[in-house]
């Protein structure tokens, strides 16, 4: 994800890290040699903690110091899986919106209560702290942060180099065996995304979107929630959002036209909710994506 990508220019600068620099036995049945230790911290952008066995385990103090001090320093820290757990016993996670394995949640949540564990999230991200699901929304999560850093067209061709979509919308509940006893599960939605995403331009009320699942509006934008997380109108706002990002991106269209082809309706409409949803203005994040190449970040794992 942050190493070099065939065809792509290198973004990152990426190295793995170990309390004790060595062969580092794993669950795969070989070990991984690692060359650096934990001052490699020190240094890096970003750090990356990979799920933890087992999880809920002690975790060494020394270890746990070395990332409080490289967030107390600005570098952001992230989790894949139950590397929440040693994120929390870091105490960066206190009074903050966190996820894990779904297998994982309650224990979570029981281990560290000042901490609000959500079930149903692929991934969590408050900018300095970030937790994702399982490994596979910790990909999701990835992605996420170099859209973030790099822009949604270089993040779309390092996930097209993997082989992956640039972004999954839902609950990683999905993911979940259904239990035993009780209601049936819901039928996907994801029919009615994959046919919004390319009629953005149009009006997509909750009745349109509704009607075309062959569901009341209700019993649609309640379904809609608990299978995705957010509510049909959030989940529109972000596509048109994401959309626009690329077009400023990749083309030199003018704004008014990039809100008339992502549905936001005007140049106003789509200042407005792309300042709120990116942090900036078109202007200045076609500035800063579209024409100049961003400098490399460093990430550690």
């Amino acid at each position: 994800m942050f190493g070099d990508h065939a065809e792509l220019p290198a973004r990152y600068t990426f190295e793995v890290c170990a309390r004790r620099p060595g062969p580092l036995p794993t669950t795969a049945g070989y070990p991984l040699l690692v060359e650096s230790g934990l001052d490699a911290l020190r240094r890096a952008d970003t750090v990356v903690v990979p799920g933890w066995q087992p999880p809920g385990g002690p975790v060494p103090d020394d270890v746990l110091d070395a990332l409080r001090a490289a967030h107390r320093r600005g570098a952001r820290t992230v989790s894949i899986c139950t590397g929440a757990f040693v994120l929390a016993r870091a105490g960066l996670l206190d009074g903050r919106r966190a996820t894990t394995h779904w297998r994982r949640t309650g224990q979570l949540a029981d281990a560290f209560p000042e901490v609000s564990v959500a079930e149903d999230v692929l991934y969590v991200d408050h900018g300095d702290v970030a937790t994702s699901a399982g490994s596979g929304a910790g990909i999701d999560l990835c992605l996420h942060l170099v859209r973030s850093d790099l822009g949604s067209s270089y993040a779309a061709q390092v996930a097209r180099s993997m082989v992956l979509p640039p972004h999954r919308d839902g609950s990683q509940l999905q993911y979940a065996p259904p239990p035993v006893t009780g209601a049936g599960t819901d039928a996907s939605l994801a029919p009615v995304l994959e046919w919004a995403l390319t009629r953005l331009a149009t009006d997509l009320s909750v009745g349109r979107l509704a009607a075309y699942a062959g569901l009341s509006p209700r019993t649609f934008a309640r379904r809609f929630v608990r299978q995705v997380g957010v509510s049909p109108g959030q989940w529109l706002l972000r596509q048109r959002v994401d959309a626009a990002r690329s077009l400023l991106e990749r083309t030199d269209l003018p704004v008014e036209t990039v809100a008339a082809r992502v549905g936001l309706s005007s140049a106003v409409n789509l200042r407005r909710r792309f300042r709120t949803a990116v942090g900036t203005t078109p202007g200045a994040y076609r500035r800063l994506f579209g024409e100049a190449a961003p400098a490399k970040s460093t990430v550690d794992g």
